[in-house]
């Protein structure tokens, strides 16, 4: 699902500037297949031309306890049970969903999106929209400005595509890098973006383009910056970039999660 040959292209690129370095994407394939079907695998990785060396086949056990020992920085997987598992181990996780359509990627350029609320920020703004209503919400957001929101479980590796994106822009290749993020909210500009902005200035990331939705439906701009993956910690957004073509993928976490479990 999740496009490698943008990967590929972008550890690529990294090895040309820095021959020496191996900081890198690196693919494990995670799996509760027993080691029988490895061969299958291999075979398959091959036929495919897939740059995937690192394997780890549990034999009918969950493979949630390795992924500290990999050094994982995010773990996808179609498995919502083994997603939600990852999550609780506080590790950067989302359920894949393929798309209702094809689209064309680039394979030059990697293109990750991100919601907000719940997913790079903790689902504090989430709550008070959920049990108190949007004005409470647009109240309290411009009342904390300029107070910081927690982090949500994907801070990290937005975190980790900037350290990535940084090297490039080490070596004057800023306007060429091959790896650019997206912030795609439901949140209105006006009224609650500013402390969205001034939290990430206060983490020291940066974020390619900002896009303000004030509730408009997100698929029909998922599908104008066609992200190879698209976060969002709510199920209705998930299921309209699907109608639409867009890959996304689902966070479980946050206060959102309660009212889908309930509904």
């Amino acid at each position: 699902i999740f496009n490698l040959q943008a990967l590929e292209h972008v550890n690529a690129r990294l090895l040309e500037l820095y021959p020496d370095d191996e900081e890198r994407f690196d693919i494990v394939l995670m799996t509760n297949n027993h080691a029988q079907v490895g061969v299958r695998l291999i075979n398959s990785i091959n036929h495919y031309g897939l740059s995937i060396e690192r394997f780890c086949m549990t034999g009918g056990k969950s493979p949630i306890g390795y992924l500290t020992a990999y050094l994982t920085n995010l773990y996808l997987s179609a498995d919502s049970e083994k997603v939600q598992e990852a999550i609780e181990a506080g590790i950067a996780s989302a359920t894949m969903f393929t798309a209702n359509k094809d689209l064309a990627y680039s394979d030059t350029q990697l293109r990750v999106a991100f919601d907000g609320d719940a997913v790079l920020f903790s689902d504090e703004s989430e709550q008070i929209v959920k049990e108190q209503g949007l004005d409470r919400f647009f109240e309290h957001e411009q009342l904390n400005e300029n107070k910081p929101l927690a982090q949500g479980p994907l801070k990290g590796f937005l975190e980790d595509l900037g350290k990535l994106q940084k090297k490039f822009y080490a070596k004057n290749e800023r306007l060429n890098c091959p790896i650019r993020t997206f912030l795609v909210t439901a949140r209105s500009a006006a009224s609650s973006g500013a402390r969205v902005l001034k939290t990430l200035r206060s983490w020291g990331l940066e974020i390619d383009e900002a896009l303000f939705l004030a509730g408009a439906p997100k698929g029909p701009i998922l599908v104008k910056i066609r992200p190879h993956i698209f976060f969002d910690d709510q199920m209705f957004h998930i299921e309209g970039a699907q109608k639409l073509g867009a890959i996304a993928a689902h966070v479980p976490y946050g206060i959102a999660q309660k009212y889908h479990k309930s509904a």
